[in-house]
Order: C-alpha cells, then sequence, then structure tokens
C-alpha cells in the first residue's frame, strides 16, 4: 500500500527484493485489511457471464483465488505479478487449497497475452505501478475479448488517506533518507488524477468508461499495526537501514502518531478509492 516514483526495472528489483519478501510475510493481515475491496471484484465478475478472467498486479493471489472459487473448476483465473516471492506464495496457495487458478511472474505491461484470451480483467491496487499506463493498458486492452469487462480499484489522493501517510509524515523528521512521494509517476497515488485515468483507459482503446469514488472501511488487529508500518511502505524501505537509536524512536514516534486509528484491539481507518469499471 505505497509506492514512490519508479521505472518499470526499478519495480521490479523492488518487488523481488524486500518489499516482496515483506508482503508475503503479511499476506494474512493485508488479506484481512484488504478483503472489503476483493469482495467488491468478486461480486462484479460473479454478475456476469465470465470464465476466463485476469487479475493483473495479485501479489499473494488472494483476489485470483476468490474469484477461483466463486466461479467454479471450470473457469480459467490467471493471476500475473512482477513479483516471484509472491507469485511462488500463491501458488503454494492455490496449490494448498485446491483451487483452479494459475499464476504468472511477468510485467503485464509487456507480457505476450494470447490475443482476446480474458472474459474480464480486474485488478486490487495493482495497476498503479506501470511506467508507462497507456502501453500496459493497451497490451491489457489485446488480452481481453470484445465486450470483456475492466474493473479495478485504485487510490485516491493522499490528503484523502491520511492513514497511508501517516508513518512517512511521523518518521520523516528522523529519516532523512525517506523517499519522497511524486504524484506524476508510478506509485501508490498515480491514479489520484480520475480525468488521467480517463485518457490513460480512452488512449489505450477501452470504452464505457466509469471511475465512481467509494469510501471503504478497513480494519487490523492493534497487535499488527508496528509489523506493518516497520516492514511495508516508504518507511518499511529504509528503517533496515537505520541504527538501533533511530530505529527505536522511530517506531516509538511512528506507532503514536496511529493513536488515532487505534480502536481497543483494532485499527480502523477509510480508505478513499476509486472503481474503475470499462469495457473492451
Amino acid at each position: 500500500m505505497d509506492g514512490t516514483h519508479n521505472t518499470d526495472d526499478e519495480q521490479a528489483t523492488r518487488w523481488n527484493g524486500r518489499a516482496g519478501h515483506a508482503w508475503v510475510d503479511a499476506q494474512a493481515v493485508l488479506d484481512q485489511t484488504l478483503k472489503p475491496y476483493e469482495d467488491l471484484l468478486v461480486d462484479a465478475v460473479a454478475a456476469e457471464p465470465v470464465g476466463r478472467v485476469l487479475d493483473v498486479g495479485c501479489g499473494t493471489g488472494g483476489t485470483t483465488l476468490a474469484v477461483a472459487r466463486q466461479l467454479g473448476p471450470a473457469s480459467r483465473c490467471v493471476g500475473v505479478d512482477i513479483s516471484q516471492p509472491m507469485i511462488d506464495a500463491a501458488r503454494a496457495r492455490a496449490e494448498r487449497e485446491g483451487t483452479p487458478a494459475s499464476f504468472i511472474r511477468a510485467d503485464a505491461a509487456e507480457h505476450p497475452f494470447e490475443p482476446a484470451a480474458f472474459d474480464a480483467v480486474i485488478s486490487r491496487f495493482g495497476v498503479m505501478f506501470f511506467d508507462d499506463a497507456v502501453r500496459a493498458f493497451t497490451n491489457l486492452r489485446r488480452a481481453a475479448r470484445d465486450g470483456a469487462g475492466l474493473r479495478f480499484i485504485a487510490w485516491r489522493g493522499p490528503a484523502e488517506n491520511p492513514f497511508m501517510t501517516t508513518a512517512e509524515r511521523a518518521a520523516a523528521p528522523l529519516l532523512p533518507n525517506l523517499p519522497a512521494r511524486r504524484s506524476d509517476g508510478p506509485g501508490q497515488f498515480a491514479f489520484a488524477d480520475s480525468e488521467r485515468v480517463h485518457r490513460i483507459l480512452k488512449e489505450s482503446g477501452w470504452g464505457a468508461i466509469d471511475i465512481r469514488p467509494i469510501d471503504v472501511e478497513c480494519t487490523l488487529p492493534e497487535k499488527e499495526l508496528v509489523g506493518y508500518f516497520t516492514r511495508l511502505g516508504l518507511v518499511g524501505q529504509v528503517l533496515p537501514e537505520a541504527d538501533e537509536p533511530t530505529r527505536a524512536q522511530v517506531i516509538e514516534t511512528v506507532r503514536a502518531a496511529f493513536e488515532p486509528f487505534v480502536h481497543g484491539t483494532e485499527v480502523r481507518f477509510t480508505g478513499a478509492c476509486w472503481l474503475v469499471e470499462a469495457r473492451a
């Protein structure tokens, strides 16, 4: 649930390194926190006569597997992600569950998908990290049959998502090497501007574009909060490089900054997002 400005090569390096392994380790917590968004996508896919679904930026496979369970064994559900650690975790989950889903380790912007192979393309926070979004969505359009639905969820702006920036705002005075966010490149809030999203989809060949704001109540266990902000996000990127006194001070300061979101044993926040739909 984070991101700075990176090229596709930098994204691959990051998500195949520390960041990818951190997301695998946090899989259960993240799946719990983001499940309301997963449910929106599963319900949308289930409402249409589809059997072949592509999940872009699938991570550890939670949404892909949920769709596969919903559609049944006759379906073909494929998850694609640039992170080998996450794809390995997704494949292991599918094998454990016996769920008929498959996973590809690839850059969805350039992977040679079979043309017109999918009835639906979905993503839960997985499409904001492309260096060239038009190129990526053009490639996804080629993979979709005519009339196929595109549905994805992306974050709105940082001002509407204070939970997502709490750690970096609190830690910034203590971590001078903390990466700065940019609004003009790939990252968590790359799709904050709905007009830009509309232009990207139109230029890449999608039609019937509909972009709606949604506000979703999310939770995670309070006992997982320190692990969340020390392993994930911008703070998680640089905290391992800090000395022990700095690390301890950052943890204390950032944990205190999250206090407004803590309610007993639970952390609660509102996720301000776009629900984006289009047709091939």
